[in-house]
């Protein structure tokens, strides 16, 4: 177990915040395992051995659960995703700020190392699309593979925050 910190990946930059006892997990950008404690005395863009951004794939097909997931929906906003056991579970987004992060006090929790403790926000305001916002995460949030800062969520696109991929119903 690595300790308490901050780290970043070696091969792509990605950061980590990680607790006294959590063990350290692959890139969840790169997939690789060879990271370094970050300082908070040396800017990100700062790491010598930091390289460039790497995106997630930009079109990969939507999972096979997904239309069974859509028809057993009542009608609203929804976000679906697959658990580490396999299970399909679903948030129905509300009106005002959905909280997703690793805290306990996120409305959606991903309790994983990749996922931050505070990671992103999701708007919902009556007439309005539905936006997400990047709540200054280390890994950072991705609409369909590009990474953004905030960005619409509209039917049908993947939000990937840390190694979760989420999945936006609107019914």
């Amino acid at each position: 177990m690595p300790g308490w910190g901050t780290y970043f990946c070696i091969h792509c930059g990605a950061q980590l915040a990680l607790e006294e006892t959590d063990c350290l997990p692959a890139c969840p950008r790169c997939g690789r395992s060879r990271f370094r404690r970050d300082s908070i005395f040396t800017a990100h863009q700062d790491h010598a051995e930091a390289t460039a951004e790497v995106a997630l794939p930009a079109n990969a097909p939507p999972p096979d659960w997904l239309p069974r997931v859509r028809a057993e929906l009542s009608a609203g906003r929804h976000l679906s995703y697959r658990d580490d056991a396999g299970t399909v579970l679903t948030l129905t987004i509300v009106r005002g700020w959905t909280r997703i992060g690793r805290s306990r006090r996120s409305d959606l929790c991903l309790d994983d190392p990749s996922v931050s403790r505070r990671h992103a926000l999701i708007v919902a305001e009556p007439g309005r699309e539905l936006r997400v916002l990047d709540d200054r995460s280390l890994n950072g949030v991705f609409i369909n593979g590009r990474a953004i800062d905030w960005s619409p969520l509209r039917d049908g696109d993947r939000l990937t925050i840390g190694r979760f991929d989420l999945y936006a119903i609107e019914t």
